[in-house]
């Protein structure tokens, strides 16, 4: 982390952490790139096991630089400009981390809640760098989620890897109707669900969006031609048509399936 983000984190976190609410706060990996790259932020999760202060209290304990501060409608993430660097803090319950956690480890039964969100928020627990935690809270989480087992990830790719079936078949169908509105979300939706589909093969969480391609060619298991498909079918060029890239997703689904 640069100098400069770090005093703002620090700055932060001198807040928060006075905050009896607070259980632990954690920056995520956008903060660690330069402040003039387009994709960095200071985001700092914010895990609560109580009451913390309301939007308005909170941008007055923030500081007086803040600039264009606004609050999610159910006030838990906080967005603004301090100078020209974006900040947002994320406010999340220890109680909706636990039992997140303790459905991926043991209630099969209800695994959907986890399906439908993804493992993103499992990826900020696990890796984000810590910089305040009040108790073992966050150490005892980052365990668990180090133990889950093959009826999590089993599940989680029997999820990913039906959705990128669906996507397929919508990439056939807007290829045969010459729908290209249509095809360009089938071909967003199918990529993005056959690199989260590899994701779970190696059991590893799912990374913000920006970072799906650097990682997904980085995982121990790929199928032996994926990195040099996957950068075919991402490529824009006149010559990956419609018809080329539907048959290219093809031979990526199946060489996925049969891992």
């Amino acid at each position: 982390m640069k100098y400069k983000t770090r005093r703002l984190a620090d700055r932060f976190v001198e807040t928060l952490s006075l905050w009896p609410g607070v259980e632990c706060i954690t920056v995520s990996e956008a903060a660690m790139q330069d402040t003039l790259d387009p994709y960095f932020a200071l985001i700092l999760d914010v895990f609560c096991s109580a009451a913390i202060p309301g939007p308005k209290t909170r941008s007055e304990l923030y500081g007086g630089d803040l600039l264009s501060f606004e609050s999610s409608p159910q006030g838990l993430k906080d967005r603004f400009l301090i100078g020209d660097i974006p900040i947002r803090l994320e406010y999340k319950s220890t109680v909706q981390v636990e039992e997140l956690v303790d459905i991926a480890l043991r209630r099969a039964d209800s695994l959907w809640l986890i399906k439908d969100s993804g493992t993103y928020g499992f990826y900020r627990l696990a890796g984000g760098e810590v910089l305040f935690s009040r108790t073992d809270w966050l150490s005892v989480i980052r365990r668990q989620l180090a133990d889950l087992g093959d009826r999590f990830w089993s599940g989680m790719r029997a999820a990913s890897q039906s959705k990128m079936e669906h996507f397929l078949n919508d990439l056939g169908a807007a290829y045969l109707q010459n729908d290209e509105f249509h095809y360009l979300l089938a071909s967003a939706g199918f990529i993005k669900e056959a690199c989260l589909t590899l994701f779970c093969v190696n059991r590893r969480f799912e990374p913000s969006h920006r970072s799906y391609y650097k990682q997904v060619l980085e995982l121990p298991s790929l199928p032996d031609s994926f990195p040099a498909e996957l950068e075919n079918f991402v490529r824009q060029s006149p010559e990956m048509t419609m018809n080329r890239r539907y048959s290219l997703a093809q031979v990526i689904a199946r060489s996925i399936v049969n891992l």
